[in-house]
């Protein structure tokens, strides 16, 4: 496993009109580190994952991946914003996996993971074609190549939508609460995706409700209360020995 940073997070704060929904969240996701958000709904969970590929715009602190500030850049000694160009190839570094799926209805499966690299990343549709039947694979999903998203259980679209960010070999995996809109009984399909994952050594972090997950997979577990990091550390301490009041009280609720 790398031990440099990856991801920094550096003292950001995001606020929508009066509500100020992260406050000087600091945080450090090394290479090959799983990290899981927990917390209450409204604690922030959500906006510091969207801050991380600047699908929401702080409005203070800054993130960097691999030591480069994120949707920013230098000149003459201070920080500008990037134009929307440059972000977006910063962005091709991190894949998002969200609630909803999000696939191309018009598109099967397999043309829904091909798009993206051949469109945006210009690769041959032999090359993009035989990476996308590896990931539909990886996934367990290759005999479903042809089918519409229409034609699929939710589980296999989730599974879809974690191969299609996969398609352009990003270096982080973001995942919002991915198993929140399924059904219980194909949760574990979407969860047994991401297990390999971090068995391969992805970098991930994980916004989920899955407690049981976050106890066997993440190496580093951070909970969130009121916008704040309240408490972080590994798994065995933040859920199996948790130190705050407030940590205490949210997983007696979700326990």
């Amino acid at each position: 496993m790398q031990t440099q940073p990856l991801l920094i997070v550096d003292r950001l704060s995001k606020s929508f009109g009066s509500n100020q929904v992260l406050k000087d969240i600091s945080l450090t996701i090394a290479g090959g580190d799983v990290t899981c958000i927990i917390g209450a709904s409204g604690s922030g969970k959500s906006t510091l994952l969207r801050c991380l590929n600047r699908l929401e715009t702080p409005d203070a602190g800054t993130v960097y991946l691999e030591g480069a500030p994120v949707g920013m850049k230098w000149s003459k000694d201070r920080l500008y914003e990037m134009s929307p160009k440059e972000l977006a190839g910063q962005r091709r570094a991190m894949g998002m996996v969200f609630q909803g799926f999000h696939l191309f209805p018009h598109l099967t499966a397999l043309e829904n993971i091909m798009q993206a690299p051949r469109t945006v990343k210009k690769e041959k549709t032999e090359d993009a074609r035989g990476y996308a039947l590896e990931l539909l694979d990886r996934v367990g999903l290759v005999e479903k190549a042809q089918f519409y998203p229409h034609q699929l259980s939710g589980g296999q679209q989730q599974r879809i939508a974690i191969a299609r960010s996969l398609a352009m070999r990003p270096k982080v995996m973001l995942f919002d609460e991915p198993t929140s809109a399924l059904d219980p009984e194909l949760v574990g399909e979407v969860l047994w995706v991401m297990k390999s994952l971090a068995q391969d050594g992805m970098t991930m972090a994980v916004v989920t409700h899955e407690m049981d997950f976050a106890r066997e997979v993440a190496n580093h577990v951070v909970f969130m209360d009121a916008g704040y990091i309240v408490e972080e550390g590994a798994p065995a301490d933040v859920l199996g020995n948790p130190q705050h009041a407030r940590t205490k009280t949210f997983l007696s609720r979700v326990s």
